[in-house]
């Protein structure tokens, strides 16, 4: 089977996920090395190897990698002959127009007893690190299939880490008909920064 990229919204970005500044920092700083190795000529260059860096272990390893000739990139027919918006291709760009509302409104929404659903477009294990009161869980990768158990008699509030996930989720229940549907900026990270800050961030 050729390689494929991932589903849209089922890889998350940096911001969303987490990244170590440290673990950067060191793969910049191997990159700068094979750069200076192959520039001067010296040393044996990773050309053709894949190095794994377990860093909780300090372990690394080497792996041989063959070339594959029907490689869109390197193979022996291209079709790859630029850089592509991988973004763009995965779907990873929170997508246009999507009706938002702040944290602060999601609280005065609440604080004033309006009937509401609040959607958890989140993973399960995030979910069970850190939720907001009240809400459903239904992660984004299953939102179209279930939503049938979305009501459409109410005010439909979405929420995940920082807004790009819950962001996809509100248009793809838009175009299903879900008119009453809104994204909630900044999603629980600001929840927890601004208006319950007993909500643990990750």
């Amino acid at each position: 089977m050729a390689p494929r990229p991932p589903r849209p919204g089922l890889v998350p970005t940096c911001a969303e996920g987490g990244v170590l500044g440290v673990l950067t920092g060191l793969v910049g700083t191997l990159q700068a090395l094979e750069v200076i190795k192959l520039v001067t000529g010296i040393g044996a260059p990773l050309i053709g190897k894949l190095l794994h860096m377990d860093t909780p272990g300090v372990r690394f390893r080497t792996f041989n990698l063959r070339r594959d000739p029907a490689c869109p990139v390197c193979g022996e027919n291209p079709s790859i002959t630029e850089p592509i918006d991988y973004t763009g291709f995965c779907g990873m760009t929170p997508p246009p127009d999507v009706p938002t509302l702040t944290v602060h409104d999601l609280h005065s929404l609440r604080q004033q007893g309006e009937p509401h659903f609040l959607l958890d477009v989140r993973e399960p294990d995030e979910h069970a690190t850190a939720r907001i009161a009240g809400s459903t869980l239904i992660p984004l990768g299953e939102v179209t299939a279930r939503a049938g158990e979305i009501p459409r008699d109410v005010q439909v509030l979405v929420h995940c880490k920082l807004g790009g996930r819950s962001a996809r989720a509100v248009a793809a229940l838009r175009n299903l008909g879900c008119d009453n549907v809104w994204d909630i900026a900044g999603g629980i990270t600001a929840w927890s920064r601004k208006i319950d800050t007993t909500v643990p961030q990750y």
